[in-house]
């Protein structure tokens, strides 16, 4: 006889979601007792502890971590045969993880043309670095995610979404930045480690041997933008973000050498698509959304495009 059942990985991963059993309990509309119940219940099946408590809330412990993947996918296969039993319509939720600067400047309009398109379905949008989305993804924790170049995901498929042009951005009146050495004494001022637009300006550097005084971690890009417009560092963003947060003009923007500014962003997943992340993928497609890049007159630097 089968030791797990689907609504006990369901009460597991709201405890998990929700970092404790009482608001996993107002999550599911339970309460506490019956949640806490059901965990041992379930840890003592198992034979393993599945949290320690840290402070007042609940972590994983590493067989907790194991059961956690698999508690998504299985969930997930639940509610894929809840839809195909529903005429194969689309519906249910959606888990997407997405860059912060693909959800603010480029899924927007593809989410809105989805929405009416798939009224049923509800989008559960969640961001992080290209690293952090990956492993998410291979966790089961999102069901695709857009990532961005460069970036490895044995095992998974990976279709074009759009290409991005990077720019290297400094305070304004900021001499020409042609080479890596033309910084001088700077601060870098990225995203923390996973980031792709990251590593692809630490390879640039790196080719000119030039290593940044510090580094500063910042989690947003209005963040970013602001601590480089105060003359803190310097950072690699996408023009797309400097349109969407109306700062091209709070910065100077210097071009990088075409082989780390063009980038291209890829919806990536997991074995069979979802109907309701079919039906995105298959909106990609009749969108035809990779479009070329143009030229950013207010570039600087001989690496200008023209």
């Amino acid at each position: 006889m089968r030791i797990l059942d689907l609504e006990t990985l369901e009460i597991f991963r709201s405890v998990v979601r929700q970092g404790g059993v009482v608001r996993a309990a107002q999550a599911l509309n339970r309460v506490p007792s019956n949640v806490t119940t059901r965990l041992k219940q379930l840890e003592e099946r198992l034979g393993v502890a599945l949290f320690r408590r840290q402070g007042r809330g609940l972590v994983l412990t590493a067989d907790g971590e194991r059961l956690r993947g698999h508690a998504e996918r299985l969930l997930q296969l639940a509610d894929e045969a809840e839809q195909a039993m529903r005429d194969g319509a689309a519906q249910g939720p959606l888990r997407l993880g997405s860059l912060e600067s693909a959800a603010g400047s480029r899924l927007p309009a593809l989410l809105s043309a989805y929405h009416r398109a798939q009224p049923q379905v509800r989008v559960d949008l969640q961001t992080g670095t290209t690293g952090a989305l990956l492993q998410r993804l291979a966790a089961w924790e999102v069901e695709a995610a857009f990532v961005s170049e460069p970036f490895s995901a044995a095992g998974c498929q990976a279709r074009p979404f759009f290409d991005e042009e990077l720019v290297l951005i400094t305070a304004l009146g900021h001499a020409p930045v042609a080479r890596p050495a033309d910084l001088g004494d700077f601060t870098l001022i990225a995203f923390a480690h996973g980031c792709s637009y990251r590593q692809r300006l630490q390879e640039w550097l790196g080719a000119g041997q030039v290593l940044p005084a510090r580094t500063l971690d910042m989690s947003s890009y209005p963040a970013i933008i602001a601590c480089v417009a105060a003359g803190t560092g310097c950072a690699v963003v996408p023009v797309s973000v400097l349109q969407s947060q109306r700062a091209g003009e709070l910065v100077q923007q210097h071009a990088l050498p075409a082989r780390y500014r063009r980038n291209r962003t890829h919806l990536v997943w997991q074995g069979t698509p979802s109907p309701a992340l079919a039906a995105l993928i298959a909106l990609l497609d009749d969108a035809k959304v990779t479009p070329a890049l143009r030229p950013n007159p207010r570039l600087t630097g001989p690496g200008v495009p023209r």
